[in-house]
């Protein structure tokens, strides 16, 4: 069987064609609605004998493959002697500079499009003119040549033979990839308890082009159960491209080990992991510019002997990439983005499918293809859509570029002065209410004023002029395109919220409810499945990402119950008001967990502040245990040498302190003894605040559950996450406390798994003998002043 490719014409011609410097030019928030409005003006304005958008489609065919070319012509003059193809470029610049250029893009695309024409007619002479038209002031200029149906069918012929080389590159992989992946078995000898289940739903789903909600317990090995069957989905031609979505680096190395795994095990698939541009350009400190950026200037001219090189490998990984674009000296974003065109399975972060500021528009932007979304550590996606639909702005950034700009650019001067003046009103009435605001109505008199300063700096940002004020006019001017962006979302699901700071303001339009959002940007894919250890509890994320009627999937824990014990220390308060009453106790009772066994031990806490507040009270009582603390804004290096202190087999007990919902709270691994046990301090709840209480009376008013969405369920999922560290496999012994009065109402067991064994802390001596019978060790004698319970306390065995 013949392998079918597609590709537009456009693209064709820039494949084949495409040469010199990499340039990212201005080119303004409205560009691409203002071309097609001129574009539209200018087919009106034709003779009726002009027929405008005509369609176009052309195969080819080898021994191998069929290529099919298609595209649509802006217009055809279809009355003249002889046809006149019409191809309509819209420019910043005077169209008699763009005429002198001869852009030989330009003339390419228009002489494929003549061809395709002259043959589906039978037309043995063809006119192709290119109009470039003016955006500011809608002049237009035309330049007319006339060509034989043969000069243009040898044109379009190398143009074709040159493609194929690459084409049948891509066909021969093909056939290996999928013969690879028929012949392909599970990596493993056995699958674990669940697995099996998992990758069949998983199969499944993407088979029938639904989705799917997994919970998973740690230890099942999601990463390979959803891995496995999408690149035999891949194989099978149910799917198109596969794209592995991850919130953090960890998830992100995870899916590259299992590919890994099955590579070895004979798996040849082609996998990109994509990373952001500021972490892998080679001169982030200099613009993507050929007189700035040395790998800019010739980088097109480089590009297909990189590209040629790095499709030798089938791991394209961030160092695969950089090594690769470093030999050949092209720009690694650049390159990467071209690679995602033939990678058939793309990790990378969640933004790249839902933010509308970054979403891969090559992909998504027309019809949706065959794709399939794997959604990693998939309860983390709710607040990060929160923060994909929002956008914010603040006052001072506005003041501090006005003045850099007064006397140069008088017209973005006035205008930032009056964005200037709305802005300290509002911060003038923030003030006087003594605390951050919520306005459920838009700040609509605000949006014209942003407006004008984006068109009073897009005429001057398009001459892509030095100056010394050019950064910071493109931030604001960036930042303000993607605040009015949301501006148009706004809706009832959204607030306007003030913040004063000193002399400043602060601007936010919240997304209190993504799912519309989200429900829009899942139709950019056939499939896709949602997976976790806490989806809990499952109608709170099937609602918040819009997936009411999605198949639901909860696997237990493949592990013995009995290597896991859950302590419940529900006689202690860690509410705001008690914690300096309690914290001396916290202390004691997180000293009685971990001094029993020598290890290593990950405390949580809801916030930096009562960390340090225990943190305190612990070291002050006991100055010999070794203590690790967890640092807001930790780098990637200080993470890993964080990591890297808990040892195997450790003769020593080290103590680490961290935060729920931070880095060490999900997404790591410390398997065997470098993790003995985890102590849990209270039942993790976001702090109180303006943007929770909005999504608490939003969600109170449509679905009588204000708290839950806002508070309790957001929070039981960052203490799973936190416990979920301790057991990661079939060997892994461990121990976690909760401390909180809380977990004593049926409220909050009710959301902990039904495999746990929660065993109550009644006294010391209980707590004791709890560990040593866990431990198998000698009983150990209680620490002073554990709390005792009192009598009638609700418990759950």
């Amino acid at each position: 069987m013949k392998t079918h490719l597609a590709i537009g014409v456009r693209e064709l011609v820039e494949f084949v064609l495409r040469s010199g410097d990499l340039k990212v030019e201005f080119t303004g928030a409205s560009r691409a609605a203002d071309a097609i409005k001129l574009h539209q003006k200018i087919q009106y304005s034709r003779p009726a004998d002009y027929a405008p958008e005509v369609a176009i489609a052309h195969q080819v065919e080898t021994p191998e493959l069929v290529l099919s070319v298609a595209g649509r012509i802006d217009g055809v003059f279809e009355g003249a002697a002889v046809p006149i193809i019409d191809e309509i470029k819209t420019t910043r610049r005077r169209p008699e500079d763009c005429l002198r250029e001869e852009n030989p893009l330009h003339w390419g695309q228009a002489k494929v499009y003549a061809f395709l024409y002259a043959r589906q007619h039978d037309l043995n002479d063809i006119a192709v003119q290119l109009t470039y038209a003016r955006l500011d002031t809608g002049a237009s200029r035309e330049v007319r040549r006339y060509f034989t149906r043969a000069e243009l069918q040898s044109f379009f012929e190398d143009l074709v033979k040159r493609y194929l080389q690459w084409a049948t590159l891509i066909t021969h992989w093909h056939h290996r990839r999928d013969d690879a992946i028929r012949h392909l078995a599970f990596p493993f000898n056995d699958y674990r308890p669940g697995q099996r289940e998992m990758v069949d739903a998983v199969l499944r789903s993407i088979q029938d082009g639904g989705r799917i909600f997994i919970q998973a317990a740690t230890g099942i090995g999601k990463t390979m159960a959803v891995l496995f069957p999408a690149v035999r989905a891949i194989g099978g031609r149910a799917c198109a491209k596969v794209f592995y979505l991850t919130a953090r680096t960890t998830t992100r190395m995870a899916a590259e080990k299992a590919l890994n795994e099955l590579r070895a095990r004979g798996l040849r698939v082609k996998s990109l992991t994509l990373t952001a541009k500021e972490k892998v350009c080679f001169s982030p400190d200099r613009a993507c510019h050929p007189e700035e950026c040395d790998v800019a200037r010739g980088h097109y001219d480089r590009l297909p002997a990189a590209r040629r090189t790095v499709f030798e490998e089938d791991a394209w990984t961030r160092e695969a990439v950089a090594a690769t674009a470093q030999k050949f000296q092209v720009c690694p974003f650049d390159f990467s983005l071209d690679l995602s065109r033939w990678a058939d399975l793309i990790i990378c972060d969640y933004n790249y499918a839902f933010d509308p500021k970054a979403y891969l528009r090559h992909f998504f932007l027309e019809q949706p293809d065959n794709y399939v979304f794997l959604i990693d550590e998939a309860h983390n996606l709710v607040d990060r859509s929160r923060e994909m639909f929002s956008a914010e702005i603040r006052k001072q950034p506005f003041l501090d570029l006005r003045r850099k700009v007064k006397g140069s650019l008088p017209a973005v001067h006035r205008c930032l002065g009056k964005i200037n003046s709305w802005m300290l009103t509002a911060r003038h009435l923030t003030e006087a209410a003594g605390a951050p605001t919520a306005d459920r109505s838009a700040p609509n008199a605000l949006y014209p004023l942003l407006g004008d300063f984006m068109t009073a700096a897009e005429k001057w940002l398009e001459k892509n002029l030095k100056s010394v004020f050019r950064e910071e006019l493109l931030e604001r001017y960036f930042e303000t395109g993607g605040f009015l962006r949301v501006a148009d979302q706004f809706n009832e699901s959204y607030a306007a919220c003030y913040e004063a700071l000193s002399s400043d303001l602060r601007l936010k339009l919240f997304c209190i409810d993504p799912s519309r959002q989200i429900g829009e940007a899942l139709t950019r894919c056939r499939a896709a499945v949602f997976f976790s250890a806490t989806l809990t509890p499952l109608d709170y994320f099937q609602t918040m990402l819009a997936s009411e009627s999605a198949e639901a999937l909860s696997l237990p824990s493949p592990f013995p119950a009995e290597n896991l014990v859950v302590f419940v220390a529900d006689r202690l308060s860690t509410y705001y008001r008690h914690r300096d009453r309690t914290k001396s106790e916290v202390a004691r009772i997180l000293h009685r967990l971990v001094e029993p066994r020598a290890g290593n031990y990950l405390l949580f806490f809801p916030s930096y502040q009562y960390l340090r507040l225990v943190l305190e009270a612990f070291q002050s009582a006991h100055p010999n245990i070794e203590v690790i603390v967890q640092q807001p804004g930790m780098s990637e290096q200080h993470r890993e040498s964080f990591l890297a202190r808990f040892e195997t087999d450790s003769p020593r007990t080290l103590v680490g302190f961290a935060v729920m919902g931070g880095i060490f709270g999900e997404g790591i691994d410390l398997v065997g003894t470098r993790l003995s046990g985890a102590a849990v301090v209270g039942v993790g709840l976001p702090a109180v605040g303006l943007e929770r209480e909005l999504i608490r009376a939003y969600f109170a008013e449509r679905l009588e559950q204000g708290f839950e969405y806002a508070y309790l369920y957001p929070g039981i999922n960052r203490v799973l996450q936190a416990a979920g560290r301790v057991i990661r496999s079939e060997t892994d012994r461990g121990v976690v406390l909760l401390i909180d009065q809380r977990y004593g109402s049926e409220h909050y067991l009710a959301l902990l798994p039904e495999d746990w064994r929660t065993q109550p802390i009644r006294d010391p001596d209980d707590f004791a003998s709890g560990l040593h019978r866990f431990w198998g060790e000698m009983p150990i004698r209680p620490s002073p002043g554990l709390p005792r319970p009192g009598p009638g306390q609700s418990r759950r065995n």
